[in-house]
């Protein structure tokens, strides 16, 4: 539809409306004459005289009244996209986001979140996926409508906001036969060790550290979560490397203990992102500062990188390490 046609739609409405050249010109706020030449090109658009003289007045013709209904519907739909939105209330607000993120998100401020969102705005939908290697594309596609997690390299039109801090710790299961309270570097890499790769990538910012001293660890089990990675520690003499916040949340019922890593593990930032056609929808806004809100007055650890891993974590591709 060309601009011109939006104006001959509103004019047709008003002829149809009026059933009067005249009254349809006082209502367009145009001329007679602008409103009969109008009227004459929709004559020739439709092949129909569309308004007909019956004495003094003028009838409409059987397409016309056709066509009454549906213009007038077309004319109300299209000044819709004019109006200004109805202010978000999330009290009453129906709809739905979906979130791509770890089981450590819904297990470290997840139960917050659920507390805010279910009192605040109960008609409120949250679908939550797994974080992928695509996350940054299914953020530009519309396919998640907010991500959290540790990324390296995104597409710099990508908004980004820190959410919490962290730092590693080392866990095993509290009758280990060999680590007893402390955890040494030739230990560390003889045990055999799970861990959580939630993007599908093993190897990363602990492999790096190692390879750096020529040292190699074994990967025996790699999985995407990190519940799982905590409860088959707790049935084997693996060694889990993994955010503190979770393994002091779930580590005590699962009878694991926390050691120190015997690698100088830099803590990390944990961040939400989302595309910027999202920065003006009130909804989209609300739903981050609930993310703020239910991680807010959780210790800060100084220094923590919005990076670790020399190989980019959302690509699998070598990438530059931040500047401490």
């Amino acid at each position: 539809m060309q601009p011109s046609d939006l104006a001959m739609l509103v004019t047709l409405d008003a002829l149809l409306q009026e059933g009067s050249v005249t009254r349809a010109a006082r209502r367009l706020g145009l001329s007679t004459p602008a409103t009969s030449h109008a009227l004459a090109r929709l004559r020739e658009r439709f092949d129909d005289p569309l308004l007909v003289r019956a004495g003094r007045s003028m009838v409409l013709t059987p397409r016309a009244k056709a066509l009454r209904e549906p213009v007038r519907d077309a004319v109300a739909l299209s000044a819709r996209v004019f109006e200004a939105p109805v202010a978000f209330d999330p009290a009453t607000e129906e709809r739905g986001f979906t979130l791509s993120a770890t089981d450590y998100v819904m297990v470290v401020f997840g139960e917050a979140l659920e507390r805010q969102i279910r009192g605040r705005a109960p008609r409120l939908d949250l679908r939550f996926l797994p974080n992928s290697v695509d996350d940054a594309e299914r953020l530009r596609s519309g396919e998640t409508d907010l991500a959290v997690g540790i990324y390296g390299s995104l597409p710099p039109e990508l908004r980004t906001r820190p959410l919490i801090t962290d730092r590693f710790v080392c866990v095993v299961r509290e009758d280990h036969p060999t680590i007893r309270g402390r955890l040494s570097l030739d230990e560390f890499v003889r045990v055999d060790h799970v861990q959580v790769a939630p993007r599908g990538r093993p190897g990363g910012y602990v492999d790096e550290l190692l390879a750096e001293r020529g040292l190699r660890r074994r990967v025996a089990r790699a999985v995407p979560y990190f519940q799982v990675a905590l409860a088959m520690t707790a049935r084997s003499d693996y060694v889990l490397t993994i955010s503190e916040r979770i393994a002091k949340a779930l580590g005590p019922a699962l009878r694991l203990k926390v050691v120190p890593p015997p690698l100088p593990l830099e803590p990390f930032t944990l961040s939400m992102v989302w595309h910027p056609r999202f920065d003006g929808d009130e909804a989209h806004q609300w739903l981050r500062a609930q993310l703020l809100e239910a991680t807010a007055g959780a210790d800060a650890h100084p220094r923590a990188r919005r990076r670790l891993s020399a190989t980019d974590p959302t690509t699998g591709a070598p990438a530059k390490r931040p500047r401490k």
